[in-house]
Order: C-alpha cells, then structure tokens, then sequence
C-alpha cells in the first residue's frame, strides 16, 4: 500500500513547513490518474498524524477527471480512469491533466 508513505510525506511535509504550529486541516487534489486512491489515503492519515501537530485535522480531497489530447485525431476529453485511450480508439495520446496529488491547502489554529 503506498498510500500509507504518501500520506507519510505529506505530513511530514506539512509538520516540516508550519514550524510547529497546530494544524486543524488539510486539503489535498489527486487526480484520477496518478494511481492513489483517497480511501486508502484517508484510512492512513490519522494513523500517521497521531503524534504530531496535525493530530486530529481534518482531511479533504478533491478528485479532479483526468484531461487528454489523441495525437492521431486531435480532440481533447476527460478520463475518469487510467485507460489511456482516446473514444477513436487510439492509444497514442498525451496526458494534459489527472496525475498530481499535491497539497491546495492547509489550516492553522
């Protein structure tokens, strides 16, 4: 489960830059596509923030669609899932959006 050292990090992170000040939340973006799944996230976060400043924040996360571009026909849509292919039937597109996993936002007491 690589959920529990993502969400690892991302305390880590957050602890490391508030300087020790009382966080009361935490709002994170993961794209559909970048292969985390926010259950798993969630389930770990106050495990792994027991102990620390973010003891007992509150975590919440958006899921924003993944976006591509089909190389062969040009058209640009949304992906929900990661079957990277486009409704054309080609396999040769680039990922515009949908991977990230980063931190929008975080509250301090």
């Amino acid at each position: 489960m690589h959920e529990l050292a993502l969400t690892q990090s991302v305390v880590d992170t957050i602890a490391e830059r508030m300087d020790g000040a009382t966080i009361t939340s935490v709002m994170l973006e993961i794209g559909k596509l970048s292969g985390v799944v926010p259950d798993a996230m969630r389930f770990c976060f106050d495990v792994v923030c027991a102990g620390t400043t973010l003891e007992g924040a509150r975590l919440d996360i958006t899921q924003p669609a993944g976006r591509a571009r089909c190389e062969d026909c040009g058209d640009e849509f949304d992906l929900d899932y990661p079957i990277l292919l486009c409704p054309c039937g080609s396999a040769n597109i680039t990922v515009l959006a949908g991977q990230q996993l980063k931190i929008t936002s975080v509250e301090v007491l």
